[in-house]
This record gives structure tokens, sequence and C-alpha cells, in this order.
């Protein structure tokens, strides 16, 4: 029986989850909207003796720096098919040149994130590496609409990035073909600056741009700015040949006219 158990049913992983179950898939999971407690050991056990697919959307901890499914866990897996929905931050700074699945890892700000990949793939799982999510109530649309919405002035950074609907098929691709174990980058075709996408939000809603500010002007956060230090296209070509995945919404164009 093609049976799913999801650790951290998430904003992706619910997508995930939602799409499995629609082609007849069993699906249980952690997490607030799951049926298992993740801190119910024998339920968790339970559950992964019966599941014929295992995969965690659970990021390291942020104090620890551990992977918490792997901490708790790890001895308990089955022989099964593993997934573990991963980070295209692991790549670090390219300077804008495109990276790949054989790009040298660990050399960015996620260095808790590529400790966590590499145990993944060590274990033989499929790590899908994700680069910046959008989807419906998560996109530049719903930041221009809250006025949250910037524009900062940095001609050359490019970002990847990935419609959740898109993650979720190409999880499925993986779990339906019995993909090899292995990295798989799942982003779009067009990797494109922040400024391209929230202009295009703001012609789709018909308001005018947030102004041109300066990395200084914009006062963020250290962990925004952190984002800005990296930059990097990543290449999809892997699951496109390995999986036969295509994204559905494969430019941020097609992703943010379907959500409005």
């Amino acid at each position: 029986m093609r049976h799913l158990f999801i650790f951290g049913l998430g904003y992706s992983a619910k997508r995930i989850a939602q799409a499995a179950r629609a082609r007849g898939w069993t699906v249980s999971a952690t997490g607030s909207d799951g049926d298992v407690d993740f801190a119910d050991r024998e339920a968790v056990r339970e559950a992964l003796a019966r599941a014929s697919h295992v995969l965690s959307s659970v990021p390291p901890d942020r104090a620890s720096g551990r992977d918490p499914v792997l901490s708790a866990y790890r001895g308990d897996f089955p022989r099964a098919w593993y997934g573990y929905l991963s980070s295209t931050g692991i790549y670090g700074d390219a300077g804008g040149a495109w990276v790949d699945e054989s790009t040298p890892t660990g050399t960015g700000r996620r260095s808790a994130r590529s400790e966590a990949d590499a145990l993944w793939l060590d274990l033989g799982a499929r790590v899908f590496r994700l680069p910046g999510i959008y989807g419906p109530g998560r996109s530049a649309l719903d930041r221009v609409r809250q006025e949250k919405a910037r524009r900062i002035d940095l001609p050359s950074q490019v970002f990847s990035r990935v419609h959740v609907d898109d993650i979720a098929s190409g999880v499925i691709a993986a779990l339906e073909s019995n993909a090899p174990a292995g990295a798989y980058n799942l982003g779009d075709d067009l990797p494109a600056s922040g400024n391209a996408v929230t202009e295009h939000a703001c012609r789709l809603l018909g308001v005018e741009p947030p102004p041109l500010e300066t990395l200084e002007q914009a006062n963020l956060s250290d962990m925004a700015r952190g984002f800005y230090a990296e930059n990097r296209r990543v290449a999809n070509g892997k699951a496109k040949r390995v999986l036969g995945w295509r994204p559905d919404y494969p430019t941020y164009v097609e992703g943010l006219e379907s959500l409005v």
C-alpha cells in the first residue's frame, strides 16, 4: 500500500499531502494540522512502521543546529523511500552564476541546513533543494497588498523561486517514479530580481511600485540583509531529466498571474 508519512505538515508539505491523497495515497503526518504528535514516540513509531514512504519538511533546530527528525527517530526508520525538503541556500553566494546539484555546498549562511542536507543524502534520501517558495497567500501580490513590498537597488541581484504546487508535483514525480536517491533542485526556469517580481505584481494589481531604496535606506533585519548577500541562479535540469518533472509555472509571470 502506498502510505506516505510526513514529518512537519507546513506550507509546502500540505500541498504535497493534498496532491498525494488526490492520487490515491494514504497520508499521515506530524504538525499542528497532522494526525500524529511528534512528541509521542510510540505513535510516531507506529506510523513509521506503516509507511512505505517517509518525507521530512522539518528544518534544523535554530538553537542546536540539529535536525530534530534525525535526532529523535533515525533509529526507528523502516526500510522505505526517504525524502527531505532542503534549501538552495546551502549553495551560498555564486555571484549570480548558475549552480546545480554538483555545486559544493556548505559555503553559505545555511550551515545547519547544509549539514542536515548531507545527513539525509547519506541516509539514501531524495533531497529536494528549494529556492524562494511562493503560492496562495504567500507571494509578491500579498506583500504589495499589505504595503510590505520593497525594491532594493541591487541591479545585478537575481534569485530563483518556485511555486508551491510545482514543489508538490516534483515530489510526487519522485514518489511515483521511484527516482534514484540524491539531490534535486526544484526551481523555476527564470531566475530574476526581486524588483522584477514586485513590479510585475504591481502591474497585475494596477498600483505604483514602491520606491527604489538602498540597503541602508531599507533598514532591513539581519536575516533579510543576509538574504540579499547571496546571489545565484539555480538550474533545474536534473529534476526535469531524471524525474520527468515540468513546472506548471515556469516563471514568476505565470505564477503570479495564476494567483490573481
